[in-house]
């Protein structure tokens, strides 16, 4: 399922922003004392000033002023962490006009036959699961990739095979002849991870091999639909520590050393803005590529747009607006898909969904996150408003293709 832009009149809802400026006033009060009132002051006993500091450092502090946590954090996982460097050759095809005997008449038949071919090379990271040579990093790093050479921390090298893809949730799975004792990074859980813990991003940005930066997690879930890769089905982890083009598919730790997440996705227009798939996420889709070398993702087949009461009236109040819309929650159906399981249960574009299985559904991420843990074949009931009307559609899910 793939999200688009609703028309102009349903996309003019603004989000506004209020500043609110705290100002802080001290107030300091003084009380005279007459000297027949005064005691004479004790005398303080010497204290050694760094006794001092030590009291005046919290825990926090103490932690920055330290760097044992993040090197024992990054000596954890450090030699299980690669290097993964792609070649692709390419072959654009010829111009049909060069190719056209009326122009070749004039201009002779200098021009090639063919154009030469391209050498595309590409980077990124990724970090051993297992000792007999798993290498888990994400898809778009050696998706249509010739040639994987995957280079580890001491300097050593080997080609990698690609034994399964996903681009659905962009992991794949890489696996290398290295002998069967290779480091292994510790799995953690992301289920387990606060917004405000530290976030170590381990990798190669920019080709600077065994690169690590420090920041927090800024937030959970958020949906690959306001990341604006709306393609994916993932609920990323947040962070303000540097990714950078060559971080794609290395590890996010936590103060432990554990990984909790797989670097992913920039914000190219944003500083201190990255996105890493949650690693429980990650555990599960390693594991049917590992078996099956894909995994099969169900669908209904449509594309969608969460819908507001408000977005509804805008809709309804703007007269070039070519239908009207009930002002309810719901997912509004933008488009069915041709030869899908929503076009052939009966599915049509301006259907609202408003509940699946009994279920409430409220916004488009919700319906992604239900179809996607629903099983291949499954009957899902889905009541739809239609116009005036309810109805009550029986959807069987199909397994959705990759795009390649």
């Amino acid at each position: 399922m793939r999200f688009t832009k609703f028309p102009r009149s349903m996309r003019q809802f603004g989000t506004h922003v209020l500043a609110i400026a705290l100002g802080v006033v001290l107030t300091i009060s003084t009380l005279q004392v007459l000297p027949s009132q005064a005691e004479p002051a004790p005398i303080a006993p010497a204290v050694d000033s760094s006794e001092i500091i030590a009291q005046r450092q919290s825990p926090a502090t103490s932690a920055i002023g330290s760097s044992s946590f993040v090197t024992a954090a990054v000596n954890r996982v450090g030699t299980a962490v690669v290097r993964i460097d792609t070649e692709r050759t390419i072959t654009r095809r010829i111009d049909p006009f060069l190719q056209d005997p009326f122009f070749r008449r004039f201009f002779g038949d200098g021009f090639p036959q063919q154009m030469p071919s391209e050498q595309l090379r590409g980077l990124g990271s990724g970090f051993i699961i297992d000792k007999s040579g798993l290498i888990l990093t994400n898809a778009h790093v050696v998706d249509k990739a010739d040639k994987v050479t995957v280079r580890l921390k001491d300097g050593r090298t080997f080609e990698g095979k690609v034994q399964g893809i996903d681009e659905v949730t962009d992991l794949a799975v890489v696996k290398i002849n290295a002998g069967n004792d290779l480091p292994v990074a510790p799995l953690g859980s992301s289920s387990n991870v606060q917004v405000g813990d530290w976030a170590i991003a381990v990798g190669n940005p920019l080709g600077f091999d065994n690169t690590v930066t420090l920041g927090i997690v800024s937030t959970l879930k958020r949906s690959s639909a306001q990341v604006g890769i709306s393609d994916k089905r993932l609920d990323f982890i947040q962070t303000d520590a540097a990714i950078n083009p060559g971080n794609s598919g290395g590890p996010l730790l936590n103060g432990r050393g554990e990984v909790i997440g797989i670097n992913t996705a920039i914000r190219p227009d944003a500083m201190g803005i990255g996105f890493a798939i949650p690693i429980d996420k990650a555990k599960a889709i390693a594991s049917a590529l590992q078996r099956d070398g894909k995994v099969a993702h169900p669908y209904l087949g449509v594309q969608m747009l969460t819908l507001t009461p408000e977005l509804a009236k805008q809709n309804n109040t703007d007269p070039n607006s070519p239908i009207q819309i009930p002002e309810i929650n719901g997912v509004f159906v933008m488009q069915v898909v041709p030869n899908s399981p929503a076009a052939s249960a009966g599915i049509r574009r301006g259907d609202i969904i408003v509940q699946v299985d009994g279920k409430a559904i409220t916004t488009a991420e919700q319906l992604q996150n239900l179809v996607e843990d629903s099983r291949l074949g499954q009957v899902l009931q889905v009541k739809v408003q239609r116009g005036n009307q309810t109805q009550q559609i029986s959807v069987r899910t199909g397994e959705l293709q990759n795009a390649s």
